[in-house]
Parts: structure tokens; C-alpha cells; sequence
């Protein structure tokens, strides 16, 4: 039932998206991360870890490209049924993976999960208790229980929805920030 539930939800924020531009997503997505860089927790990290943004999902490359001159930013690369982690260390060292056609880092393993400080968290949707529901292979759940890092979720305003069916296996995020909201 529960799975019912969430392919249900997952099809109805995918048609939410489509109707928004491109335009209007990296216009949202600078919004999200003024918010993001506006955090404390954000200012005083050292070692950030994010993502490198599909099409669909909030804007992510310039953020990445901006803060590796500062801090050290780690990025997520599917290996299996886990997320191995690598420091970007700039565009000449990413490369176009086959299986899912998104581009990967391919600087060094960090080896020490537990040292990031702050980890920014896609999602498909989120609700105002702070559940995420993701693409449905639990790659961030799994990695999300081995680190004591700040969890912040990241939206836009259409991935807002009453209430996300959970199960234990769920890590709810710390905060979910959208171009509007900051809870």
C-alpha cells in the first residue's frame, strides 16, 4: 500500500515539474540557495556534501562549481546499492556515467563520511514534518544513518506536499528549504 502511495506521489510531482521552465528552475533554485548560504550551520562548514543536479531536480552546478573554491564539496556517485563518495575538484574531472547519463565526480573517495558537516538532500517530495521521498532506491536513506552531518532537503514550492507516507527505513531531514519556505 504504501509503495502504491508513493509511485502515485511520484508521478504527480514529476507532472508539477514539467510546467516549470528551465528559466523559472535556476531562478528558484538561487533562490533555495541563498537560503542554504544564509544557514549558520552552512558558514561554518568545512566540508559540504551535495549533489550534481539531473534535469528535474533544483539546480545544483553552479552552488557546487562556486563553493569547491572555499570548501571542500563532495558529491555522490552511484555504485551499486550505495552512494560512494568523491570531492569535486572542478569540471574537467567529471564524467557522463552510462546507466543513468548524469555526470559523476572522479576525484578521491572520501573516506570519512562522518566528517562531513553538511549534506544537501534531493528528494522528489517533502512534507512540513520533514519526510522526504526519494526516487524509491533508498541510496541517500542508506547513507543518511552513517553521518551525524546537518540534512538539509532541497525543493521547489510544487514538491510540497501534506504528508509523505513513511516507513522506519525513512531519514526525515533536519530542514527543507524551497524557493519561498525554510522549515
Amino acid at each position: 500500500m504504501i509503495d502504491n502511495q508513493k509511485k502515485i506521489i511520484r508521478q504527480q510531482i514529476k507532472e508539477a515539474k514539467k510546467r516549470l521552465s528551465q528559466e523559472e528552475k535556476e531562478a528558484r533554485s538561487m533562490a533555495i540557495f541563498q537560503k542554504v548560504e544564509q544557514l549558520q550551520a552552512f558558514q561554518k562548514a568545512k566540508k559540504i556534501m551535495a549533489y550534481w543536479s539531473l534535469p528535474d531536480e533544483v539546480v545544483t552546478h553552479p552552488f557546487v562549481q562556486h563553493w569547491a573554491k572555499e570548501k571542500a564539496m563532495i558529491l555522490p556517485v552511484v555504485k551499486g546499492e550505495v552512494l560512494e563518495l568523491r570531492s569535486f575538484t572542478g569540471m574537467q574531472d567529471m564524467k557522463k556515467e552510462a546507466v543513468y547519463g548524469i555526470y559523476e565526480p572522479t576525484g578521491p573517495i572520501e573516506s570519512d563520511p562522518g566528517s562531513i558537516e553538511l549534506i544537501i538532500v534531493p528528494g522528489v517530495a517533502f512534507d512540513s514534518n520533514h519526510n522526504r521521498l526519494g526516487r524509491g532506491k533508498a541510496y541517500y536513506d542508506k547513507l543518511l544513518k552513517t553521518t551525524r552531518a546537518l540534512n538539509v532537503g532541497v525543493c521547489f514550492d510544487v514538491q510540497l506536499i501534506e504528508k509523505v507516507p513513511t516507513d522506519a527505513n525513512d531519514i526525515p531531514m533536519d530542514l527543507v528549504i524551497t524557493e519561498t519556505v525554510e522549515k
